[in-house]
This record gives C-alpha cells, sequence and structure tokens, in this order.
C-alpha cells in the first residue's frame, strides 16, 4: 500500500511540473490594476494576487515560473535581479 501511495505521489509531481514553465528577460510595463506583467518579448503574465506590485520595477531583469491556465500565463514564482 505504501508503494502505491508513493507511485501515485511521484506522478502528481510529475504531473504538475510537466505543466509548469520558464520564462526571463526584462520587465517592459507593469499593470497594477490588471495584476499583470509585460516582458520585453511582449508576453503577459498574471501576477498573484498576494504580491506587492510596488516592488516590481519596470526595466528589471526577471525569471519567472508560470502555469498556463485558460488563456493565461498564471506566475507561480519569479525571481527579480
Amino acid at each position: 500500500m505504501r508503494n502505491l501511495i508513493a507511485a501515485l505521489a511521484a506522478c502528481v509531481a510529475f504531473t504538475a511540473a510537466a505543466f509548469a514553465a520558464e520564462a526571463d528577460g526584462k520587465i517592459k510595463s507593469v499593470d497594477a490594476e490588471k495584476m499583470t506583467i509585460i516582458l520585453d518579448d511582449g508576453k503577459t503574465y498574471k501576477l498573484p494576487a498576494e504580491m506587492d506590485v510596488s516592488e516590481i520595477i519596470e526595466g528589471a531583469d526577471v525569471v519567472i515560473a508560470y502555469e498556463p491556465k485558460d488563456g493565461v500565463n498564471q506566475i507561480t514564482d519569479m525571481f527579480i535581479q
């Protein structure tokens, strides 16, 4: 039974990772009202609701992890350099 649970947990972890994606670049613009950022490649990413938008500066280099959901690139993790 423990082996089955461990196998199922591993499958869930690998499945979640398969849907995650990464992007990097410079922040071209920030829209605090819509809670989005646009990178220099023109792609838009949705910020988590709990994020403090005042900490995000246009022109900063950023690395993000995101999940595409219903046509929106939802940020799951972000590192501002």
